[in-house]
């Protein structure tokens, strides 16, 4: 029976100058309002190159990343390797608007990809279509696409602006392919709900061209929206139809504030759950579905969400599905939820963390985004609190 309560194979990778590390920063994440002065006054420090940089990278970077570099990376990675962890490289710089960052983007993330083909430790690779092209231009791609769907007509696309997502499919494709060439596994991250339709379609695309006869792209599907089981259903029906296998990371979704309040500016349906309850259930039956079609899916449930994680294992165990199963990952963030992580992977599933990685100063807006994210989320950072406290003082009588 697995507890996500034993403190002591939660944190056994962590000595006590972690587990103090961990704790002040989830005090500090807990208080709204420093984090939001954080957002304010971090950049700003950064912009006026005060001398922060050291301080960020001895205290929220360490906790969340893994370095500034690949190589940089090794120690974590060797770190989560102990306790049968895996480690997704994720190169987490936001924000870039330049052709030649993107391509720079490019070519680092198929570094991760040749670097997990030839390390058994680093099960799949990542990466954010955002990361790689202009937001604007999935976003033109997106507005087409459902006009098409629709029957509409809609407007040419300027020479620049056809240029322009030509060049994004063809990083896409060169990621994709260079995944399939070296036999790694490969999410495409899934972002806001307006943009998202071109990169559901053109991940499916990539689907069919490299998933035939083993599952190497796996598409994000955000349960927090309600429209996303019948699109898992969609989805079924056309790899059945195509003969092609079906990777899905199935997450709850992190734009939830900013999607409700767009929808609310421009006046549509928000494409968000009514509640959590509402996505808590849809979660879980996405997972029925995904286990269900097991012929279909491989699945990735990147959760912080013990009853999922719990109820994903029952499944597994119900269905006679050994815990080792390669077509069945568990996935946190590097820093978080390490009760959920350390306990699945000492009871045999198969686990792996997010490790983020790149320039302090251009992951700063990844590491400022989830801090924000954190303390959205009800319960999450008391409960990270409430552990290692736990352990704290279970070391203390030890």
């Amino acid at each position: 029976m697995i507890s996500f309560d034993n403190t002591e194979i939660a944190f056994r990778s962590k000595n006590n100058k972690d587990l103090q590390r961990a704790y002040l920063l989830f005090k500090i994440i807990g208080a709204p309002s420093l984090v939001k002065l954080g957002k304010i006054i971090t950049p700003l420090a950064i912009k006026l190159k005060l001398p922060i940089k050291g301080l960020i990278k001895r205290t929220i970077f360490k906790q969340f990343c893994g370095g500034e570099s690949i190589e940089d990376c090794h120690t974590v990675i060797d770190n989560l390797n102990q306790f049968g962890i895996g480690t997704i490289l994720d190169y987490s710089v936001e924000g870039q608007t330049r052709e030649d960052d993107f391509e720079h983007t490019t070519q680092i993330i198929i570094q991760t990809i040749e670097k997990s083909a030839t390390d058994a430790r680093i099960p799949f690779a990542v990466f954010k279509i955002t990361g790689i092209a202009q937001h604007h231009l999935i976003e033109l791609a997106s507005n087409q696409i459902r006009a098409q769907r629709k029957g509409l007509s809609f407007r040419e696309f300027s020479p620049e602006e056809t240029q322009g997502i030509a060049s994004i499919l063809e990083r896409i494709e060169r990621i994709c392919a260079a995944a399939a060439l070296h036999q790694t596994r490969l999410f495409i991250d899934a972002e806001e709900s307006w943009i998202q339709t071109a990169i559901d379609e053109w991940t499916f695309a990539m689907i069919l061209k490299f998933n035939k006869e083993k599952c190497i792209v796996y598409n994000t599907v955000q349960m927090y929206r309600h429209d996303r089981l019948d699109f898992l259903r969609q989805c079924a029906a056309l790899a059945k139809e195509n003969g092609v296998l079906y990777g899905v990371k199935l997450v709850r979704g992190a734009y939830m504030e900013k999607e409700r309040a767009r929808a609310l500016t421009l006046g549509y349906p928000s494409p968000i759950q009514a509640d959590k309850a509402s996505t808590d259930h849809d979660y879980n039956a996405a997972l029925d579905f995904l286990v269900e079609h097991k012929d279909i899916f491989s699945v990735c449930a990147g959760t912080h969400n013990e009853k999922s994680s719990l109820y994903l294992a029952s499944l597994l165990q119900n269905e006679g599905i050994a815990p080792s199963n390669p077509s069945y990952f568990f996935a946190q963030l590097l820093g978080m939820s390490d009760h959920i992580s350390y306990n699945l992977s000492n009871a045999g599933y198969k686990v792996a963390k997010y490790v983020p990685f790149g320039p302090v100063n251009e992951v700063l807006p990844y590491l400022l985004r989830r801090a924000d994210e954190n303390t959205s989320v009800a319960g999450q950072t008391s409960r990270e609190l409430g552990l290692l406290i736990k352990e704290k003082a279970r070391r203390k009588q030890a």
